[in-house]
C-alpha cells in the first residue's frame, strides 16, 4: 500500500514509518520539524527511513496547502494515518488558541485533503485525556466523553468528532485510537519517563506532581504500533479503540522501576497536582482485542530496562540509534 503519514518524525510516526516500511509499503512522511522539541532529535527518529527507497519526506505544515497537496502527489493514496498535532496537556493550557488551530482545523485540512485525493481511508490519533478525570475504571470507548479538563483534550475529541462527520458525509472509513501513555525508545524528552531518566543520570532530584499516587495506564511504543498495523490494514466504517496496556502504575512506582533500571536512587520532590492533569487512566482494551487482535504483550519493568538502553546508545536521542 501507498501511506501517508502525518507527524512522521515524531515519536510514535517515526516508529510506525519503520514498521511500515519493513512491511513493504512505501510510505510519504509529512512533518513540520516545529520546535516543540529539538527538531535535530526528529531527524534521528527518522534517520533509518531517510535511507530507504520507500519513504518520502515532505517538511510542511497541516495548515499549509502546498505542503499537504505535495503529501498526496505521488499517486492514488490507500491510506492516511494522522498523527501530527500539538501535544501536551500543560502546555495547551497556555496556549489554546494554537492547539485549536493545529488540532482542530490541521485535522479538517488532512479530512478534506483525503476526500481531494480519493483516499477514503484513515487512522486517527486520539487521546487517552478525552475521558477527563473519571473515577470510574477501567475507561471503554462507549463511556461518556463530555467533559475534557484540558485544551488538549478538547481537541482530541473535536478530532474524533470531525473524523465522524466525514465518515457521515464522506463515506471515509476511520479508526480513532485513544493511545493511554505511549512510552519507550524516542518518546519526547518533556515526557515523564525521559525528562525523570535524564534527571536520573544528571544527579538532579525529581519533581513529582502529587503525592505519588496517580496512576497511568503505560503503553509500550511496540505495543501502540502494533495496534496501529492492524488498523491500517482492517480500517472499516467507523471506530474507536483504546490503546493501552490494561494495567496501571503509580508514579511512585514508575520512579522506583526507573531508578532499578539506572541503577540510581533518585532524589525526589513533590508539587500539588497540576491544573489539567487526571488522578487515573486504565484501559478496557477489550474492543481491540476483539477486533484488531491486539495484544500488548511488553510491561513495564521490560519496557523500562528497554527504553533505558536506548536512552544510554543515543544520549537521550541525542544521537541516531546504531
Amino acid at each position: 500500500m501507498h501511506i501517508v503519514v502525518t507527524g512522521a518524525a515524531g515519536f510514535i510516526g517515526s516508529s510506525l514509518v519503520d514498521r511500515l516500511l519493513a512491511a513493504g509499503h512505501s510510505v510519504v512522511g509529512l512533518d513540520n520539524f516545529n520546535d516543540f522539541y529539538d527538531p535535530a532529535i526528529k531527524a534521528n527518529n527518522l534517520h533509518a527511513a531517510l535511507g530507504h527507497p520507500g519513504f518520502r519526506l515532505v517538511r510542511g505544515d497541516l495548515l499549509d496547502p502546498a505542503a499537504m497537496a505535495d503529501a498526496f502527489a505521488d499517486g492514488p493514496v490507500d491510506r492516511v494515518v494522522h498523527l501530527a498535532a500539538w501535544a501536551g496537556v500543560r502546555p495547551s493550557i497556555q496556549q489554546p488558541a494554537l492547539y485549536q488551530k493545529v488540532n482542530v482545523e490541521g485535522t479538517t485540512n488532512v479530512l478534506e485533503a483525503c476526500r481531494a485525493h480519493g483516499c477514503d481511508r484513515l487512522v486517527f490519533a486520539s487521546s487517552s485525556s478525552v475521558y477527563g478525570d473519571r473515577q470510574a475504571v477501567p475507561f471503554h470507548e462507549e463511556d461518556r466523553v463530555d467533559h475534557p479538563i484540558s485544551p488538549y483534550a478538547a481537541t482530541k475529541k473535536a478530532g474524533e468528532l470531525l473524523c465522524y462527520t466525514w465518515h457521515h458525509l464522506f463515506g471515509l472509513h476511520v479508526h480513532a485510537h485513544r493511545f493511554f501513555t505511549v512510552y519507550g525508545p524516542r518518546q519526547r524528552p518533556e515526557m515523564a519517563i525521559h525528562k525523570f531518566a535524564r534527571l536520573i543520570a544528571e544527579g538532579q532530584p525529581l519533581t513529582l506532581f502529587g503525592d505519588g499516587s496517580s496512576s497511568r495506564d503505560y503503553t509500550y511504543i511496540d505495543d501502540i504500533v502494533d495496534g496501529l498495523m492492524a488498523s491500517v490494514e482492517r480500517v472499516a466504517g467507523y471506530r474507536v479503540y483504546n490503546l493501552g496496556e490494561s494495567k496501571t502504575t503509580t508514579l511512585s512506582e514508575l520512579v522506583g522501576l526507573l531508578g532499578e533500571a539506572m541503577g540510581a536512587a533518585p532524589q525526589v520532590t513533590h508539587l500539588p497536582m497540576q491544573p489539567g492533569d487526571v488522578t487515573r487512566t486504565f484501559a478496557d482494551v477489550s474492543r481491540a482485542r476483539a477486533e484488531l487482535a491486539y495484544d500488548p504483550k511488553v510491561g513495564m519493568a521490560e519496557g523500562i530496562a528497554r527504553f533505558v538502553a536506548w536512552f544510554r546508545a543515543t544520549d537521550g536521542g541525542q544521537r541516531p540509534a546504531g
